[in-house]
C-alpha cells in the first residue's frame, strides 16, 4: 500500500448479513459518501485497514481511493471498532470538495520547555486542551499547532490568540480567548535539606531518649 493510496472494492450488497460475510472473507466494510454524491458501499482489506490505523493523523489525512483505474480523494472520518478486541468493524469516508469546510481536530505541540524559567524552577505545564477544533477544507488542515514555550513563568497561560492560523483555516470557537495551557505552581513545594536533616537528627534523639528509660 502506498502512503497515501487506499485500494478498495465496490460492494453490490449491504446490511448485517453482508457485513459479516465481508469480515470473514478478511476485508472490512465500508462507505463513501459526500460531494452531493449518492454514499458508495466498499471493502477495504483487512490488513491494508490494519495499516491504516497506525498511522499517525489518520483523520487528518487525504487519501488517494483507488478502485479499479479509478481514483477519488477522500478524508477518513470514523472508523468503528469491536468493543473488546478493538478488530475494525467499519469505515467512513468523506468524499473531498474544495468548497466545503469541515471540522477536524488539530493536535497541539509544545516545544522548548527547557527554555521556561516557570518550568526549570519546578512549575507544571498544566495542558487544558489537547487540541484544537479548527474549520477548514480537507487540503488544508494543518498538520499540528506549535507552542513556545520560551519565557514563560509560573501563573503564564497560553490562549488561542497566540496560535498562528494557516490561510483558510479557523477556529470554531470565536467567542472568547480560550486557554490552552497554563505553567502552574508545583502542587509539593520543596523542602530545604538541611531542615529535612535536622528534622530526622531531631526524631533519632526522641527514640534515643525514649529508649534510656
Amino acid at each position: 500500500m502506498s502512503e497515501n493510496i487506499i485500494t478498495v472494492e465496490l460492494r453490490d450488497r449491504v446490511g448485517k448479513g453482508a457485513a459479516r460475510a465481508a469480515r470473514r472473507e478478511g476485508l472490512i466494510p465500508g462507505v463513501v459518501y459526500g460531494d452531493k454524491t449518492p454514499p458508495q458501499p466498499i471493502t477495504v482489506d483487512r490488513k491494508q485497514m490494519d495499516k491504516l490505523l497506525q498511522q499517525p493523523g489518520l483523520f487528518n489525512t487525504l487519501f488517494e481511493l483507488q478502485t479499479g483505474d479509478k481514483k477519488q480523494q477522500v478524508l477518513p472520518r470514523d472508523v468503528q471498532l469491536h468493543p473488546v478486541t478493538d478488530v475494525p468493524l467499519h469505515v467512513d469516508f468523506l468524499r473531498y470538495s474544495a468548497d466545503r469546510k469541515i471540522t477536524v481536530e488539530i493536535p497541539v505541540h509544545f516545544t522548548n520547555e527547557a527554555e521556561s524559567p516557570g518550568i526549570k524552577s519546578g512549575g507544571v505545564l498544566n495542558i487544558v486542551r489537547h487540541t484544537i477544533e479548527v474549520l477548514c477544507t480537507a487540503d488544508q488542515i494543518p498538520d499540528a499547532f506549535e507552542v513556545d514555550l520560551t519565557g514563560l513563568e509560573i501563573g503564564d497561560s497560553i490562549h488561542a490568540s497566540t496560535l498562528s492560523l494557516p490561510s483558510g483555516v479557523e477556529l470554531t470557537i470565536t467567542d472568547r480567548d480560550f486557554t490552552i495551557a497554563t505553567v502552574a505552581a508545583p502542587t509539593i513545594m520543596p523542602v530545604d535539606e538541611e531542615e529535612e536533616i535536622e528534622g530526622v537528627e531531631g526524631e533519632e534523639g526522641d527514640a534515643d531518649d525514649d529508649s534510656d528509660d
